[in-house]
């Protein structure tokens, strides 16, 4: 719950103790409410509002406890409709009822009379506090957990375990979806099936087959496999998968098609550029927004065009907007065609696979392969975001330290993880996993500050293992309304 909305609740609990309503108060069924004691305030930060109430409905005497929120809906989300401790309410009070919910109901399954306290109000008051409310409702923190103001009497051990363990989970997880597509570009190749332009379905000849050792010694798949990634985690949430299909339509077959010497760098930005849809139309702009580098795309794309017969996007596919110049996806294409030339060209793959080899030292191995990921600006992307607009500051870095921790973490260890699998090499294996288990990345997200927070673990929130953790109990239970599935609520919720 946010803490602006918390405030707001404490409020109503000084309008519950005053009872001075201007007219007769009544539930959302219809039934005449008399308040004949408000109860005892519970000053713990668990349980029901107010405890031991008496309050006449209808013609009906209850003893019992008042849980009181902003809204109808904070039952459920705050976990009260599964908490033991809840039992006992007789009476749900709220400030919003979009609605009109006459009901909530307790994890016995008991049903619960519920009062819109907005109907009640002096309508100066009500106004105040509404509009207050709108104001502040988009700031309210969106995945503290149901368990917030219960789960400190948990022991931190307990919590730091089950949370490790869901950041092992998380890991496999990711090293089985890319195990999965190795198997599926393997299938592709032997079909002759070039993506994304024909649409396809896996036979059920693929699903039954067993892949083997064997299958997977084509340098190729490999190399395909880890442009794509590279390239879909350079994308951000908002264009990871267009930044995907842009590898597999400029995929490594075509880039070789292009050649290797001094111009391959700029012939692979204009076969990126133009796939991409996002290289200007410099017959029909105007010469002071054509720069010296479009042209040379251009005279590029004049003779790739001939060979290319693949998928060509739009520009609207792309996401701009609320993004950090930083972040725009021609920064993005510009950083991933210097990997792809490492990828093809300096056998990036094999130097990764070297250093997890040779290098004893873990601390030393993780910024050795860091470095790889860290990649500074130059040429036309030095001093701009897009085409036709200088930017107002040089650009120092296509991907900053903060980005290349994620590459790592997302791409390169799992990746990494499923090779060694494959060609059976246990030690390097274990090696992998023990490097993501001490990993200590630079930066966090929204999810794993709050969820961290709510779980008394914020110290643990830079150990790559607790914040994928993190992310994954958010997911995988907290969102999915699963609390009695999870460790952790197991015992608050029991």
């Amino acid at each position: 719950m946010g803490r602006a909305l918390k405030i707001y609740e404490k409020q109503l609990y000084k309008i519950w103790k005053e009872q001075n309503f201007p007219k007769h108060l009544s539930v959302m069924s219809g039934d005449d409410v008399e308040v004949l004691d408000i109860g005892i305030e519970n000053i713990d930060t668990s349980g029901p509002d107010f405890k031991n109430a008496r309050i006449r409905i209808g013609n009906l005497t209850y003893v019992g406890d008042i849980e009181i929120d902003t809204d109808y809906r904070n039952w459920k989300a705050h976990g009260h409709n599964i908490d033991n401790k809840y039992n006992k309410v007789v009476l749900h009070a709220s400030l919003f009822n979009q609605f009109n919910q006459p009901y909530v109901y307790t994890k016995d399954g008991r049903k619960v009379p519920t009062l819109c306290l907005s109907n009640f109000i002096n309508n100066e008051i009500r106004s105040s506090m509404v509009q207050d409310l709108k104001q502040n409702v988009s700031k309210a923190d969106n995945h503290k957990l149901r368990c917030n103001s219960s789960n400190g009497e948990i022991d931190n051990h307990l919590k730091e375990k089950f949370v490790s363990q869901l950041g092992i989970e998380r890991f496999k997880k990711k090293s089985k979806r890319i195990y999965d597509r190795l198997k599926e570009l393997k299938f592709l190749k032997e079909m002759k099936i070039h993506e994304p332009v024909i649409s396809y379905e896996l036979t059920p000849e693929f699903e039954k087959r067993k892949f083997t050792q064997e299958d997977f010694k084509d340098r190729e798949i490999w190399e395909q496999l880890f442009y794509e990634l590279i390239f879909e985690a350079l994308g951000y949430s908002k264009n990871k998968s267009i930044m995907q299909k842009l590898a597999q339509s400029a995929n490594i077959g075509v880039i070789k098609m292009l050649g290797h010497d001094d111009e391959t760098r700029e012939r692979i930005e204009s076969l990126l550029f133009n796939i991409a849809g996002l290289a200007p139309d410099t017959n029909n702009l105007p010469n002071k927004e054509i720069s010296d580098y479009a042209l040379i795309l251009k005279s590029h794309w004049d003779i790739i065009s001939r060979i290319y017969d693949g998928e060509i996007y739009d520009e609207t596919k792309w996401h701009f907007f609320k993004l950090r110049p930083q972040n725009f996806p021609t920064i993005r294409i510009a950083g991933g065609t210097k990997i792809l030339l490492d990828i093809i060209f300096n056998d990036l793959i094999g130097k990764l696979i070297k250093k997890f080899t040779e290098i004893r030292n873990l601390t030393v191995l993780i910024n050795s392969v860091r470095s790889l990921f860290v990649l500074r600006s130059d040429g036309f992307w030095q001093k701009h975001y897009v085409f036709n607009k200088p930017a107002g500051n040089d650009i120092k870095y296509f991907v900053g330290a903060s980005r290349a921790d994620e590459i790592v973490i997302n791409v390169v260890l799992p990746y990494l993880l499923v090779y060694f699998d494959i060609f059976n090499n246990e030690q390097m294996s274990k090696k992998v996993i023990k490097i993501y288990s001490i990993y200590q990345q630079r930066s966090d997200n929204k999810i794993v500050r709050e969820v961290g927070e709510s779980l008394g673990l914020s110290r643990h929130i830079k150990r790559t293992i607790y914040s994928q953790g993190l992310i994954e109990l958010f997911r995988s239970y907290c969102s999915q309304n699963k609390c009695l599935e999870c460790e952790i609520g197991k015992i608050v919720f029991n």
